[in-house]
């Protein structure tokens, strides 16, 4: 049952049909979906939910659309990892990870993808169409392919290497822009109307293809036994994914699945060389200044965030805050994530650690929360960006002599603890 009731402005509150519509045409303001919450409440429950499919479409009522059968590769459902380890490094005793690297493309680019290409279907378009930094190009080339779409997607020449490749492979069209994620964007802006049988997701379907983030909140309220996290800690590149996973725990109040009212401080990271929403929170501004795009941190490396200012604006609200990291943190803390827990992330993951252990250093974070960082893409995306240095700790003959000689690992046993061992490497 669709329990949508159509579509309202963010800034002056008039209403739509739920169509193919992203901008008011009298404020010009974005507009967001409304849903009949009341319906909502009266029909669905925990175990409802529970007995669903494992992606995010057990929450379809709290999703824009109604299909039996959603273009889906079996996204959602991600690991909700209890981090003691990073946690430990970091001082936080109740450290928890949302691991999305492991969705189909790798990124949790597959939940807005699937919900924005499910609506567009059943809105009659023919054509899938994006501007990406590359995992939405993965993500909708994929789903685009599954549902027999026509795909094009647009994006910043260059983009890493694996992400072209793992886009490329589905099939679909692939165009290189000279310039800047922005750049690209703004092109997609004016193909928009110059193709009006073409649904590009995050231009004018975004106001369903922003509905699927918050699946990230509804997973885990749903992981932690139904029961929000005191902060949150999410990367921000256009600001959707944060504002949308706050928006998602108020909504689980709203309906009944969670018995307390959320008071979830939202903290933000962005990298330093493309951080114009940490900039204004820094700094007090209400505007977020565009800026161009420095980083190793591709995925993030928008530098007019459609949704900045709700961003700025929502943790602001909640209590929380910003911090904005360098490439060199960002690279020890993909390091310190891989060492601790086990989780290779992109460097937006790296943005994410980072902000993270900057944000608890500063008494922000604070050690008796229960903390939640989103880890939101795989590593393997953007191995160009590591260290060339990573490689083997020593290259030997086959024998145990050259193993010996290279390298010495001594184990002290204790009956009691266990084993602790002292590793020294030498080549």
């Amino acid at each position: 049952m669709d329990y949508v009731t159509g579509l309202r402005c963010r800034e002056c509150a008039r209403t739509y049909p739920a169509e193919a519509l992203h901008v008011c045409d009298f404020c010009f303001g974005p507009l967001e979906v409304d849903y009949d919450y009341e319906r909502i409440a009266a029909a669905v429950e925990r175990e409802q939910i529970a007995a669903g499919p494992q992606t995010i479409w057990r929450y379809a009522p709290l999703l824009p659309v109604d299909d039996p059968a959603p273009i889906d590769l079996g996204t959602g459902c991600t690991p909700l990892v209890r981090a003691e380890r990073l946690g430990a490094e970091l001082g936080l005793r109740d450290l928890w990870l949302k691991n999305d690297t492991v969705n189909p493309t790798g990124s949790f680019k597959d939940r807005v993808v699937s919900v924005a290409l499910t609506k567009a279907r059943q809105l009659g378009f023919k054509v899938a169409a994006c501007a990406s930094t590359g995992n939405l190009a993965n993500s909708l080339a994929a789903h685009a392919a599954r549902a027999g779409m026509v795909s094009v997607v647009f994006i910043p020449q260059d983009l890493e290497r694996v992400k072209i490749v793992t886009t490329a492979v589905y099939g679909g069209h692939l165009v290189a822009v000279e310039g800047t994620y922005d750049d690209v964007n703004r092109l997609c802006a004016e193909l928009t109307s110059e193709r009006p049988g073409w649904a590009f997701v995050n231009v004018n379907v975004r106001t369903y293809y922003a509905e699927g983030s918050k699946t990230l909140a509804f997973e885990v309220a749903e992981q932690l036994g139904w029961h929000a996290p005191d902060h949150v800690v999410v990367p921000v590149a256009s600001g959707s994914q944060l504002t949308k996973i706050r928006k998602g725990f108020g909504e689980l109040y709203r309906v009944g699945l969670l018995d307390e009212e959320p008071h979830v401080r939202v903290s933000g990271a962005q990298a330093a060389g493309c951080s114009p929403v940490a900039t204004a929170f820094a700094t007090g501004a209400d505007a977020v200044r565009p800026v161009r795009p420095a980083t190793i941190a591709k995925s993030l490396a928008i530098g007019n965030p459609a949704d900045g200012w709700y961003a700025l604006d929502a943790v602001r609200a909640s209590g929380g805050a910003f911090a904005a990291v360098t490439d060199d943190e960002i690279l020890d803390a993909i390091g310190l994530l891989a060492r601790t827990e086990g989780i290779f992330g992109e460097t937006a993951a790296g943005v994410t650690v980072a902000s993270l252990a900057k944000l608890a250093a500063q008494g922000v974070v604070r050690p008796e929360e229960k903390v939640v960082a989103y880890i939101t893409g795989n590593g393997l995306k953007t191995v160009e960006a590591l260290p060339a240095s990573l490689g083997p700790t020593a290259t030997i003959a086959p024998t145990l002599q050259a193993f010996d000689e290279a390298v010495d690992i001594d184990i002290d046993i204790d009956i009691d603890t266990g084993a602790d061992a002292d590793l020294d490497r030498r080549a």
